[in-house]
């Protein structure tokens, strides 16, 4: 049985690498899709398919709206997902992308350090698994295939 997994999570790191190089290491039969990790193409894509817009609200807006389209159709598709929350960056997308696979009804991972236990306490709660590294996520994985 083959899951796919959708990755939620800042996209400044490479944790998404790191995860799919130990997934393929422990031969899990995983499909991984991301929300869109090029910065630049997210925040551009409203302009590149609908044209110049009159300013930065617009701009964000249009954006906004085709990246939450994608996001839903790559989240409706996956059979799990995992949501990385770090320290480093600001968390909102992660946190949005989260509250709509439980919303989904989707099986949910948290990963999320020691730092963060309270202010994602409520998230956490309705979330079905939350661990403090990938390697945990990883091994709740693996143990759907025992």
């Amino acid at each position: 049985m083959k899951l796919t997994v959708y990755l939620a999570g800042e996209i400044h790191t490479n944790w998404r690498e790191e995860l799919q190089k130990k997934a393929e290491k422990k031969q899990l039969p995983l499909t991984f899709v991301a929300p869109q990790t090029n910065h630049d193409r997210s925040d551009d894509i409203g302009e590149d398919i609908l044209g110049k817009q009159p300013g930065k609200l617009y701009k964000d807006a249009a954006a906004s709206d085709i990246n939450n389209f994608r996001t839903q159709v790559m989240l409706q598709k996956a059979d799990v997902v995992i949501a990385l929350f770090g320290e480093q960056y600001r968390q909102w997308n992660t946190a949005m992308d989260a509250s709509s696979a439980i919303t989904l009804n989707k099986p949910t991972i948290i990963i999320r350090p020691e730092s963060l236990i309270h202010p994602l306490k409520e998230l956490s709660n309705k979330a079905n698994v939350t661990v403090e590294t990938v390697d945990q996520a990883l091994d709740v994985l693996s143990y759907i295939y025992e």
